[in-house]
């Protein structure tokens, strides 16, 4: 046999022979993912007028494209220490209440009629979440705000840092 033909195991039997015990990979199946949020366009949204504007720009691109547009508002984690017992507490928002306020975001910012909207809060670093999630439903794009203020891109924005690590195209809004 031709050393270009045939399976690796083919190719290098004593590799197989060498180390039975050595475990084989399993195929996994992909995460699997509603068909609706296949490449969607994500609007990242924090309230800002930059990113109401990013959020317009999502909505007409998602139209164009036939796409459905993904918000995601990301929240600090929110965790502080109580002063008196030293208990760690973590700040919740009521989830559907943060979902209608977006959607009433989506509704003033720009027309949704015949737009596929979904909304997912996420909390941490908005800069890895919006990568994170982006990555998670294979994005088409990823659109957000600028910063707003100077010294912001003196030490680091969160466009910036998308722009380097993010897998899709990010589109920044001004």
């Amino acid at each position: 046999m031709d050393q270009d033909q045939g399976t690796p195991e083919q190719r290098r039997p004593e590799r197989r022979e060498r180390d039975p015990l050595r475990p084989r990979p399993q195929p996994t199946s992909p995460r699997q993912h509603p068909i609706a949020l296949a490449h969607p366009v994500v609007a990242g949204y924090n309230g800002s007028t930059s990113s109401r504007n990013a959020l317009a720009y999502a909505a007409g691109m998602a139209r164009r494209l036939g796409r459905p547009l993904l918000i995601v508002y990301v929240s600090s984690p929110g965790v502080y220490c109580e002063p008196l017992t030293g208990q760690v507490v973590g700040l919740l928002r009521d989830a559907d209440s943060l979902e209608r306020w977006l959607l009433t975001e989506l509704d003033q910012a720009a027309d949704s009629g015949g737009l596929e909207v979904h909304v997912r809060t996420r909390r941490g670093s908005p800069a890895r979440e919006l990568a994170s999630i982006a990555a998670e439903f294979s994005a088409d794009a990823l659109v957000i705000g600028a910063a707003r203020h100077f010294w912001r891109h003196l030490i680091g924005s969160v466009p910036a840092w998308l722009a380097r690590h993010a897998r899709c195209p990010v589109i920044v809004v001004p």
